[in-house]
């Protein structure tokens, strides 16, 4: 086994609704403060909440689940905001995190935000602890009972997560709130230090591959540079690399890099640093990415593959607008939905890969226990089960072009629902297949991907000619091109089959041969149909009433089935 890193980097997200509490904590576990910690934003210190991710980290000495020798474990803290309309930058948060810290106000329980967070933390992250936050403003003779109470309460509510059983720890970063001296100690945050080196773990760090920063602060230094500080997604960096900036559009030198004060030459994938280059106007870069130069793709469409989230309330309709975070960037963006072909709902889920030699089968909504196809399938199927495919992609959209790496973490939400509304925002998540390039995608990419419809037309047989042929009507309007049609199979809803092979008259009617012939009683029930149909021509309408009540003969129906490409521009018609 390799060696340790003499301080290994474990990156732990605290995220919570607004006011639980999450700063303090921060504050009351750190010893070291980023450039970015603290609210350390004039915006931040006038409103009194956090509006962008905060950093700092603490040290301990490498719990013994770590391995042993000599070393230190650092934790560096990513405090999120918890105002909803940061959600966003939350998002972004979260894509860096290895172990998250969900701040629960004691006294309130769970929130809306608090569950949005919870929602990202099942999507971004492996581990988590709950903290109870505040727990000196509860009386000093029932605290223990209330805090027990809401400890079951969590423990209820994660129990159908991937987080059931977390360690929940009860706390007061600041007793007596923000106006409290500084001299009051914090409650319980040397017993949640042990609980987090107890659940720390070895992320799967690589040097290897390209590399890529998520920056979330920017600023110079006189006579030095601009410092880009943020946490390495994949790859490593060292002194005298050249990196873009794909936003900008440049290349620049790495000149000098330090880790939380101290001067370092090399980081990898996991490390938080901050990296001086030649100068640039740090207002051009508030957060984003930068990378090994061309490593970086800017795309105008997507395709993903995708799951509903299960407390995003209501249907997740093709076409629909949907707020699309790509890596660290929120843009408008519309979907389409689509499924494997019925016949494939139960194949194998092919991880992070998409093949374009397959058909799909174009879907009005991503289907869902309790999505309107899932009735209708429900009503038709004697044994009730809806049959859902085990994976679903969409076609997304971009309003405008967005840079990202492969395989990054899609998600979309509404943004635009009412903050107070106690619903959940965030609609489903993703993993990005494949990036459309070319601002003309729509000519030269999607006619590779084979989504279709199938179209489904009914007529009805007006009469036979001979054994070997019909008429048909109403299947076609009086102005359509039956030419188009011609060679295609249609199925009687007698059995037989038949091709349709010319047009016949002026008013859309049609002629269909039947290659095996027709079936003697199909003959009988045509020849009885055209008889009490010309009855009736004569005039005699009481008989043609009084022949249909003792004769329930019903029409002959002629079924015409095909799939059409929703991107195919010569709309051709195609059947199995």
């Amino acid at each position: 086994m390799a060696a340790l890193p003499r301080v290994l980097n474990v990156n732990v997200g605290v995220l919570g609704h607004i006011d639980s509490g999450k700063t303090a904590l921060a504050r009351a576990l750190s010893t070291t403060g980023s450039t970015a910690a603290f609210d350390r934003a004039p915006q931040s210190r006038a409103r009194g909440i956090t509006l962008d991710l905060g950093f700092s980290c603490f040290r301990t000495a490498l719990p013994p689940q770590l391995g042993p020798g000599p070393g230190e474990l650092q934790f560096t803290l990513v405090d999120c905001p918890g105002h909803a309309s940061l959600i966003r930058t939350i998002i972004g948060g979260a894509q860096i995190i290895d172990l998250m810290m969900l701040v629960i106000d004691v006294t309130k329980g769970m929130q809306t935000q608090s569950a949005e967070c919870l929602v990202i933390g099942q999507i971004a992250c492996q581990k988590m602890v709950v903290v109870l936050n505040k727990i000196d403003l509860l009386p000093e003779g029932k605290r223990q009972s209330a805090i027990e109470k809401m400890t079951k309460k969590m423990q209820k509510t994660l129990e159908n997560t991937k987080f059931c059983g977390c360690p929940i720890v009860a706390v007061a970063a600041k007793p007596g709130g923000p106006e409290a001296p500084e001299s009051e100690n914090p409650l319980g945050v040397s017993e949640l230090i042990e609980v987090l080196k107890s659940q720390a773990y070895l992320p799967s760090r690589d040097p290897s591959g390209n590399f890529l920063m998520a920056v979330d602060h920017c600023f110079s230094i006189k006579g030095q540079g601009t410092v880009m500080t943020g946490t390495i997604l994949s790859g490593s960096v060292s002194l005298g690399d050249n990196v873009e900036i794909p936003a900008l559009k440049v290349t620049k030198k790495v000149k000098s890099m330090q880790m939380f004060h101290t001067p370092v030459t090399y980081a990898m994938q996991g490390d938080r640093v901050g990296i001086c280059v030649t100068q640039f106007d740090p207002k051009l870069l508030e957060r984003g990415l930068v990378c090994t130069p061309e490593s970086l793709h800017t795309i105008h469409a997507a395709i993903i593959s995708l799951k509903k989230i299960q407390y995003f309330r209501g249907a997740l309709q093709t076409k629909a607008k949907f707020h699309i975070t790509v890596g660290h960037e929120t843009v408008m963006g519309r979907v389409m939905f689509f499924s494997p072909a019925p016949a494939d709902f139960n194949e194998e889920i092919q991880e992070n890969a998409f093949d374009f030699e397959k058909d799909y089968l174009y879907q009005e909504e991503y289907l869902s226990k309790d999505s309107k196809s899932s009735e209708e399938n429900k009503e038709n199927d004697q044994s009730g089960e809806v049959q859902l495919p085990r994976q679903q992609w969409a076609l997304l959209e971009f309003e405008k072009p967005v840079t990202c790496p492969k395989l990054c973490l899609v998600i979309g939400s509404k943004l635009d629902t009412d903050i107070h509304a106690n619903t959940c925002r965030l609609a489903f998540h993703g993993v990005l297949l494949q990036g459309m390039e070319d601002k003309n995608y729509i000519e030269t990419f999607l006619p590779k991907l084979k989504v279709y419809k199938l179209k489904h037309k009914e007529g009805q047989v007006e009469r036979a000619m001979d054994d070997y042929s019909v008429i048909g009507r109403s299947l076609f309007k009086k102005e359509t091109n039956i030419q188009i049609f011609v060679g295609l199979k249609v199925k009687l809803s007698t059995g037989e089959d038949g091709l349709i092979d010319s047009g016949f008259g002026q008013s859309g009617k049609f002629k269909i041969r039947i290659p095996d012939g027709l079936k003697p009683e199909t003959k009988t029930l045509l020849t009885a149909a055209s008889k009490k149909k010309s009855k009736a021509g004569k005039g005699d309408a009481n008989k043609e009433d009084e022949s249909s009540k003792n004769d329930s003969a019903q029409p002959v129906t002629i079924t015409l089935l095909f799939k059409r490409y929703v991107f195919d521009t010569q709309k051709k018609m195609i059947q199995s």
